[in-house]
């Protein structure tokens, strides 16, 4: 009998696990990337993966949990307690952190003490072997929370020779601290200390960028805009200098989740066969928010109400003749800058027969709206990978997408064959608007309406395809 061949153990390291606990994009990767690794057929890898135990984590998971045990482990001059805990969800073993001092808190992020947090969490990742017994050939970093991962696993824990893959997920957000973090929290060598410094600051993204054997990002056109200054936010020259090692592999979606043929919050479960339901998501929707149950094309936001967003060019667009001059309803649902969200609101307030304004966030809210809307607008300054595009497509609510990051990976402008779905590239109200004009005049065509509708139903945005090309980086890594 052949020996079984061992197989490659990665070691998904993240701030945040969906359904565990997340905030947003990151979460969902974390919380689908690695079972969908595991689930490949014939997949030489196992992927495990290791998240804060924070105190928002449910009960219903905490009950199924091992303890595993603990240890004490050094974060520079102290030593602070750790404990894992280990739960196996959809054949996933999920280890998780303890120690409430740095996570039983009313949120993830967002403390002055998030260096010494993270960096506490990155020494974890690293010394939890001594309690699970599963000794990593790599670990998956993501983004600044676990970017010393990378940087500890060459420096001080060198002589474990685990290598390290490291996903920049948001350039913006890159664990920017004094240069007093280095003695009081991080505790690297006076000779490595340099890995870290960029402009006289602490910098754990760039260290993450220099140590790591693999860095990518959560899309290919992502990949090519974070080598210019305007979207690299400082590190452009860093990532250049890196270049020969980053690619970009586009996010999926979880399909499960996202699946109006068994959906329990939208009216009525619907398909590119039998798509009849569909209507009957968008009547109950304009029941519910008192708009004429009519059949004016539905355009719809679901998203985050800052600059990088669009939100600028929608307004820009909505202050004009647009909402007089077309017979048009617009929902949106999100919270973000005040300046934003009473803008909305008084958009409502001034067009009460046309639009509707959901200054909130609610899961069910978002898959009705999802299920119900006709055109879906992301007219996003930068947008790393986007996951909203992916999730419209797969409820048949076409989105209308300005070509930048993921957003230009995954949307193509509708030819009447190919493409899924209306797209412009200059930042701007007018080319956002003749985008829109595209859209509604397609929709006055009905049967090429439904033709198209039918087509994004059927578009493939399942993690199976990026979880191929991990699954493929990891075993080049370790050959």
């Amino acid at each position: 009998m052949a020996e079984k061949k061992e197989k490659i153990k990665v070691l998904f390291a993240s701030p945040e696990v969906m359904p565990f606990g997340g905030t947003g994009g990151l979460g969902e990767v974390a919380g689908s990337l690695p079972r969908a690794v595991n689930k490949l057929a014939g997949s030489e890898v196992e992927c495990r993966v290791i998240m804060p135990l924070y105190g928002s984590v449910r009960e219903e998971y905490r009950n199924k949990m091992q303890f595993l045990g603990h240890i004490d482990i050094p974060v520079v001059w102290r030593h602070q307690y750790m404990g894992i805990f280990q739960l196996k969800k959809d054949g996933v073993v999920y280890y998780f952190v303890d120690n409430e001092y740095y996570f039983k808190r009313d949120s993830l992020y967002g403390f002055g003490d998030d260096c010494e947090r993270f960096s506490y969490f990155s020494r974890a990742v690293i010394e939890s072997s001594k309690i699970t017994g599963f000794e990593p050939d790599i670990i998956h970093a993501n983004d600044w929370q676990t970017a010393l991962a990378p940087v500890l696993s060459k420096t001080l824990y060198w002589d474990k020779g685990i290598k390290s893959v490291f996903t920049i997920h948001n350039v913006e957000y890159q664990g920017r601290y004094g240069m007093d973090m280095l003695r009081d929290c991080i505790g690297l060598s006076a000779q490595d200390e340099h890995i870290l410094e960029l402009e006289e600051d602490v910098n754990l993204m760039k260290g993450a960028i220099q140590c790591a054997d693999r860095v990518t990002t959560v899309s290919p056109t992502y990949a090519r805009e974070l080598t210019y200054p305007i979207s690299a936010f400082g590190l452009d020259r860093v990532i250049r200098e890196n270049g020969y090692k980053m690619s970009g592999i586009l996010n999926g979606i979880n399909t499960v989740s996202y699946d109006p043929s068994n959906d329990p919050s939208i009216e009525a479960p619907y398909s590119s066969e039998k798509i009849q339901g569909k209507k009957l998501c968008k009547r109950a929707l304009q029941k519910d928010l008192g708009l004429a149950e009519s059949d004016a094309p539905m355009i719809t936001m679901i998203t985050r109400l800052v600059a990088p967003k669009g939100i600028d060019i929608v307004r820009e667009l909505m202050d004009g003749d647009f909402l007089y001059n077309n017979n048009v309803q617009f929902v949106l649902l999100g919270t973000g800058d005040r300046e934003y969200e009473d803008y909305f609101r008084y958009l409502q307030y001034t067009h009460p027969d046309k639009v509707r304004s959901l200054i909130e966030f609610n899961t069910a809210t978002a898959h009705r709206i999802y299920a119900a809307g006709d055109i879906f607008l992301m007219p996003s300054r930068s947008e790393a990978c986007g996951l909203a595009q992916m999730i419209s497509c797969r409820y048949g609510n076409v989105p209308l997408v300005r070509l930048t990051g993921g957003l230009a990976d995954s949307i193509s402008e509708w030819d009447g064959k190919n493409g899924n779905g209306f797209t412009f590239y200059d930042f701007n109200r007018y080319e956002l608007e003749a985008a829109l004009m595209r859209a509604i005049e397609l929709y006055k065509s009905r049967g090429k309406w439904r033709t198209l509708v039918r087509h994004i139903l059927d578009e493939d945005f399942s993690w199976a395809r990026s979880a191929e090309e991990y699954h493929r980086l990891y075993t080049e890594m370790v050959k």
